[in-house]
């Protein structure tokens, strides 16, 4: 981990509190001992380093769902979305991308629209890269409808560590592709709900970059199991 590279990355104002007490924690384990004191300085920049917010560079092509998370694609299956989202009642495509403890926790729009519904659900804190933790974990969904009037999910999945989720956007605000618009706090899981016939351009073990990976294209029609166009 190069030291450099770290502080050049600037940090979401949500970590600042946390790196202050984690250099309080310093401050006092050195009083206690002296070697005490590099282990508090270490895990004050490994706060740091979790709560960095670098710079994206965002695709601009219209029709593109890009990934409001950094992390490993985790899972690609049919499945209904939650009810809250209304996204209706027929299975959809969903992409979760796992983020661990040293991914960039900072999450950022698929996609430009209007926000139209949140729903926050309380829950529990099973291993996030588990299929059912789409269900019985904490979770805060999003869904965003664009101008032409496709509307995807996005669901903040809290996990095994994560046990807070935050949300800087609320029901009639409006949001541009790649635009921040929340975070969750030591590791944890977004899923994506494409609409109906868009498939994924990612593949489970590949790793997604928030705000540049770019997940499906709403313009590109699903091709059938022949391979022609749908």
């Amino acid at each position: 981990m190069n030291m450099l590279k770290i502080v050049a990355v600037p940090m979401h104002r949500e970590g600042r509190k946390f790196v202050a007490i984690f250099a309080a924690i310093s401050v006092v384990l050195a009083l206690i001992w002296g070697p005490l004191f590099w282990i508090g300085c270490g895990l004050t920049v490994w706060c740091y380093y979790f709560f960095r917010d670098p710079v994206r560079v965002i695709p601009q092509q219209e029709g593109l769902v890009i990934s409001p998370a950094d992390g490993v694609v985790s899972l690609i299956e049919d499945v209904v979305p939650p009810q809250e989202l209304g996204l209706g009642d027929q299975p959809l495509q969903r992409v979760s991308v796992f983020m661990n403890v040293f991914n960039c926790h900072v999450n950022r729009a698929p996609i430009a629209g209007k926000v139209t519904d949140i729903a926050y659900h309380h829950g529990k804190f099973l291993n996030a890269s588990l299929d059912k933790a789409s269900e019985h974990n904490e979770r805060n969904g999003l869904a965003i409808e664009a101008e032409d009037g496709v509307r995807i999910g996005v669901v903040q999945i809290a996990g095994l560590v994560a046990r807070r989720i935050v949300c800087f956007v609320k029901p009639g605000d409006s949001i541009g592709v790649g635009h921040r618009f929340g975070l969750i706090r030591f590791g944890s899981r977004l899923d994506i709900y494409l609409p109906k016939g868009v498939a994924s351009l990612v593949a489970v073990g590949q790793t997604a970059v928030a705000g540049e990976t770019i997940l499906a294209d709403l313009k590109t029609p699903q091709p059938n199991q022949s391979g022609l166009p749908v």
